[in-house]
């Protein structure tokens, strides 16, 4: 008889975690297992790529982007409507007010999505939070399941979560996941109880998919000179502000470089008013969301991931595989894919810091190509980890 499993994820937009979810569902077989997904929100592109025999929980689901202009509008208007579901906005009143003063709006949201989203009478034998935030609260308020195990993403402390915030909901869990070995010792300095269930499950992707994607031909075209690359979410955790200041550095210099930006999210405004008062507008090129990126990791010269902090970055991932010369920020996530004159370069999270690696790959071109082969000699073994999935399933 197959094991009931249910797969529960806020958003399903085309971002790092989400698409490690899409990769994860293909890998796990369907004759072993009757596999179901409920997505928080019921909105995000990827659900085209869902497995067909993956269950869609949800009644309703819109493709939209979540980070696009009509995305959010629609985000927006169910979250009001969660609101109202199952009294989860009078329920959390006291929660509300207690956390108010040091926690952003959008996570304090996420307890009233979870409170306000659908229920099921399916007992599992296994029910997974994959992403931190409502999807947690959801799997262990209003699940029934043998077996509860939660996916860590981010650097837990830096990305504003609480023992408070969460109800200390991660206590009850028989099984706690995180994407890299410091991720999980940062959550673990904050539930040092939880220590004992705690494992590294590296992000799972497709390395044969996305070979075989960037030999597409792109959407867009690239100008000539030094191509840089950088794909994800245009938030302030990202450091694309910092990316500007350091593009002006680089040009000041003489360097005929174009810095491109592929992904979409609420920093696009600012960012494109920061580039025009620098004077750097037709350097700083947003390519907006791409359904194939990987034919751009192939155009590009280098691919730049400097950030504030990370959990494990999906994007560093991908332009391994794809054999890219990387510089990235010396910063948690960061610290753990790339070594340093090895397989790319770290570097101080500042504009000068930035400038100065991307100096260093263009001045040292046979250096950047070595890191480029023994990048793609690393993505061989991002497949390794494949065997943690019989964990997940099948909880001592």
């Amino acid at each position: 008889m197959k094991k009931k499993i249910l797969f529960v994820i806020n958003t399903l937009g085309r971002a790092g975690a989400e698409t490690a979810l899409i990769t994860l569902l293909k890998k796990l077989p369907e004759n072993e297992y009757d596999i179901s997904l409920y997505v928080l929100c019921g909105q995000g592109e990827l659900v085209r790529e869902l497995p067909t025999y993956v269950h869609l929980l949800n009644r309703h689901f819109c493709w939209e982007s979540v980070l696009s202009k009509k995305g959010k509008f629609l985000l927006f208007k169910t979250v009001l409507i969660k609101n109202f579901c199952h009294g989860a906005f009078f329920h959390n009143l006291s929660y509300l007010f207690l956390n108010r003063k040091n926690t952003p709006l959008e996570k304090l949201l996420w307890r009233i999505v979870s409170d306000g989203s659908e229920r099921f009478d399916t007992h599992f034998d296994l029910a997974v939070s994959y992403i931190e935030g409502g999807s947690a609260y959801y799997v262990h308020d209003h699940v029934s399941a043998a077996k509860k195990a939660a996916f860590i993403h981010v650097d837990y402390v830096q990305a504003g979560y609480t023992r408070r915030l969460d109800k200390d909901c991660y206590v009850d869990f028989d099984r706690i996941f995180a994407v890299s070995n410091e991720t999980a010792g940062v959550f673990a300095g904050v539930y040092p109880e939880c220590q004992q269930k705690l494992s590294v499950f590296h992000n799972l992707i497709d390395t044969e998919a996305i070979r075989q994607k960037a030999l597409s031909p792109a959407e867009k075209s690239m100008h000539e000179g030094i191509r840089l690359l950088t794909v994800g979410r245009l938030t302030p955790q990202k450091g694309f502000d910092c990316a500007v200041y350091a593009l002006k550095l680089l040009l000041e210099k003489q360097y005929p470089v174009y810095w491109y930006i592929i992904g979409e999210g609420p920093e696009y405004g600012r960012l494109t008013q920061l580039a025009r008062s620098l004077h750097v507008e037709d350097h700083f090129i947003f390519l907006g969301m791409q359904t194939n990126p990987y034919p751009y990791f192939k155009m590009a010269d280098f691919y730049i991931h400097a950030t504030r902090f990370e959990g494990k970055s999906i994007a560093i991932q991908e332009a391994q595989v794809l054999g890219c010369a990387i510089a990235a920020s010396d910063c948690s996530g960061n610290r753990e894919q790339i070594v340093s004159g090895v397989d790319g370069l770290l570097c101080p999270f500042s504009p000068e810091g930035i400038a100065n690696a991307v100096e260093y790959l263009i001045e040292h071109p046979q250096t950047a190509q070595s890191f480029g082969r023994e990048a793609a000699q690393k993505a061989c073994h991002f497949e390794n980890d494949i065997h943690m999935i019989r964990d997940l399933l099948y909880l001592p």
